[in-house]
């Protein structure tokens, strides 16, 4: 599949970091100017769709170390991919309990292909974002009384809300990226009394430092390209002044 076959297909963080490693080696290249560069890299970070972060590299070979082509296609599984995440089985853990009180499931566990959890007058905290899965569709089925919880799952997962909520409800919290290929499914169901149940996708701590870093050393880099640029210019205005003497 090429890009043209799905322009609205969402980029992933991934995919934005291959086409600033492109326009990197561009500038140093010399095919772009300190301008260009901060104008594409720019619109790099902000691009959501193929559509808008294809043609940001169009124009530039793609011999250069990164590939200047965003790939739509998924590697084979590797360590870490989805398709080692959906290990079979029955589950470390497949329920949980809080009476005014709470729980939590996270970290390395295996979520069963239904995990029953049950909140009066307390909480609880489910975690999937490190977590293996028995099956490639699993249930959360959450009854909060006067309670309330949180499922938590990583970026790419899809989730489908089936919960009741009377005077409490069922929300899942907006997120704009499309689930990947081969990615479990999650089913969240149940029901919400004086209560709630929310689901939100976050990615886990270590990836939020990962991305940090490394758009703070894109800063950097961006920061000493600049300086670099502004020396040279300096030291040609000053040739040609000898060259005018």
């Amino acid at each position: 599949m090429t890009d043209d076959d799905a322009p609205e297909l969402r980029a992933s963080d991934a995919d934005r970091e291959r086409v600033a490693e492109v326009l990197r080696d561009a500038l140093a290249e010399g095919r772009l100017d300190m301008e260009e560069f901060e104008e594409r890299l720019e619109a790099t970070y902000q691009a959501r769709t193929y559509g808008e972060l294809t043609p940001i590299t169009r124009d530039l070979p793609a011999a250069t170390a990164s590939p200047a082509a965003v790939s739509l296609g998924k590697p084979p599984a590797t360590s870490g991919s989805w398709g080692n995440r959906i290990v079979g089985g029955e589950g470390t853990s497949s329920w949980a309990v809080a009476v005014m009180s709470g729980f939590q499931r996270k970290g390395r566990w295996t979520v069963p292909r239904r995990f029953n959890s049950f909140a009066f007058w307390g909480g609880g905290e489910i975690d999937l974002r490190e977590a293996n899965f028995a099956d490639g569709e699993v249930v959360i089925n959450c009854i909060a009384i006067m309670g309330g919880m949180s499922v938590i799952v990583p970026p790419g997962v899809e989730v489908v809300m089936r919960g009741i909520g009377i005077m409490g409800g069922f929300d899942e919290r907006e997120h704009d990226m499309s689930p990947d290929p081969g990615a479990p499914r999650v089913v969240v169901t149940g029901f919400a009394f004086w209560g709630g149940v929310e689901v939100a996708h976050k990615v886990t701590k270590a990836e939020r430092q990962r991305l940090k870093e490394e758009r703070r050393q894109d800063r950097l880099d961006r920061h000493e390209l600049h300086a670099a640029r502004h020396h040279q210019r300096r030291e040609n205005r000053t040739h040609r002044r000898h060259d005018d003497h």
